[in-house]
């Protein structure tokens, strides 16, 4: 008894001693979970930050761009800041990727859907025999009214030969505007309406001077680098696209300013659906109907 006596002072002395040390160091177990969380959460905020930081530095490069899909007939190059003034709308479930789903959306303007387009392929285009002082007019008819241009055989001969073939030959009949930007240009003559379609073949380049000034009404033809023409077109809607001479002008168009109005009057939705990208996909077709030519001289 002495003996037990004697040691019970010391195992009860020690036992609030190891208990005040566990709890210590729980607490500082706590506190450095708590610390570790905090960090964490700073990291993830700044992540976050950083993410975004990028999307809107990605959004500033692609807004301006004239898409280019590496095709034979989709325009690049321009470093306009009024491509990013387009018009705005909530997300569609279904946003149109291709011809198909341009047929199954609404028709632009009130109108009906013309017979749909029938996709040619050509190894090259037939002489038209144009002469350079000829007057050449094309008439557009789309869903929207009718665009009417004057085509100039003495600044880009191969350009304006290829238009009037394809036009002839019906090949835009039935085919959208696949790509409208407000105060910038709307563009066509893709038959896939994805914009990497083309005619099977390349047309030389005729780009104007040093200089020019891709105004409202200039009539051009996209594409995705030298020498890579095909059958896709744009016409500017802006007062200055702000492109380089990289596309080739063959006309202007004329007495036209209320169609391109209700043209780039149609809604819009960016091509992945968030605000961050170039809305430039109308929600209700713009076909072409036709094209005619009329050539004198």
């Amino acid at each position: 008894m002495p003996i037990l006596a004697e040691r019970m002072p010391i195992v009860l002395s020690a036992m609030p001693t190891n208990k005040r040390e566990r709890q210590r160091e729980n607490r500082a177990k706590k506190l450095e979970e708590q610390k570790k969380q905090e960090r964490m959460q700073k990291l993830r905020k700044r992540a976050t930050q950083f993410a975004v930081i990028v999307a809107i530095l990605a959004a500033a490069l692609v807004l301006p761009t004239i898409l280019s899909d590496g095709d034979d007939s989709t325009t690049t190059s321009t470093t306009t800041a009024e491509a990013t003034s387009v018009s705005t709308t909530s997300v569609p479930q279904v946003r149109p990727v291709d011809y198909e789903g341009y047929r199954a959306q609404p028709t632009a303007c009130g109108a009906e859907a013309p017979p749909p387009v029938t996709e040619m392929t050509f190894a090259a285009p037939v002489d038209q025999e144009i002469a350079p002082d000829a007057t050449v007019a094309a008439t557009i008819a789309t869903s929207c009214g009718e665009i009417f241009a004057e085509l100039d055989p003495s600044i880009a001969p191969e350009t304006v030969n290829s238009f009037v073939f394809l036009a002839r030959e019906g090949y835009f009949d039935g085919s959208v505007f696949h790509r409208i930007v407000p105060d910038f240009v709307i563009q066509g003559g893709d038959p896939t309406a994805v914009g990497n379609g083309g005619p099977g073949y390349f047309v030389p380049d005729e780009f104007p001077e040093a200089g020019f000034v891709y105004e409202r009404g200039v009539l051009a033809m996209a594409n995705s680098g030298v020498n890579s023409t095909g059958s896709q077109f744009f016409v500017v809607t802006g007062d200055d696209a702000g492109l380089q001479n990289t596309f080739s002008v063959f006309g202007n168009v004329v007495d036209s300013d209320a169609t391109l109005d209700r043209i780039t009057s149609v809604e819009l939705v960016g091509r992945d659906g968030t605000a961050l990208t170039e809305q430039s996909l109308p929600l209700e077709t713009v076909y072409v109907e036709s094209v005619s030519i009329e050539v004198d001289g």
